[in-house]
């Protein structure tokens, strides 16, 4: 019991100080977003309506994780709770990517000729954040198939406690850069 005790802590706190470093990289980014857009030439163009719907998606799925926490600690299956939320998650990752089609089809583009630093910078930021959710999408699947097998309990359900707390972090993180986006 000791040992598991000291392996919960330290999973968490090692996920911890991985959000933390991200949260910095992020930071990083969008100050020089800032401070880029200040020195002027910056093309205003209209946010793709795909990342309005990516922001429902990834509400959504933190929504059902939630929900699949709660049934690992009243001892109940998660298993279609975690594949419904890997489902959403997916379908964020192709909103994504429809996006950057909108982005195309406005003449925003990430280099060559024709591009420009806002542009740039929104597919920077919106590949980082979504190259991040694909390890939130490698653990829901190793996570479901863990619950699948039956490797969970309510006295044992730190691979769910982690998945959750790194795909929140990541809705929370997406909804920083919807919002800056839309508003900075």
């Amino acid at each position: 019991m000791q040992l598991t005790l000291k392996k919960n802590k330290t999973s968490k706190q090692l996920l911890w100080i991985g959000i933390v470093s991200i949260v910095m990289f992020f930071a990083g980014l969008t100050s020089a977003y800032i401070v880029r857009k200040a020195e002027g030439g910056w093309l205003e163009f209209e946010m793709p309506v795909w990342f309005t719907i990516s922001t429902v998606a990834i509400v959504a799925s933190s929504a059902l994780l939630l929900f699949a926490a709660q049934n690992a600690r009243a001892g109940r299956s998660a298993t279609n709770l975690l594949l419904g939320t890997l489902a959403i998650g997916v379908f964020f990752t192709y909103s994504q990517v429809q996006g950057w089609d909108d982005l195309v089809a406005q003449g925003v583009y990430l280099t060559g000729e024709g591009s420009n630093a806002s542009g740039s910078f929104i597919y920077a930021l919106t590949l980082m954040h979504l190259l991040h959710l694909i390890g939130g999408l490698i653990a829901l699947g190793i996570t479901a198939v863990k619950s699948k097998q039956g490797k969970y309990t309510k006295d044992n359900y730190l691979g769910i406690q982690l998945t959750s707390i790194y795909w929140h972090f990541l809705g929370i993180l997406w909804l920083y850069l919807f919002l800056f986006f839309t508003y900075a």
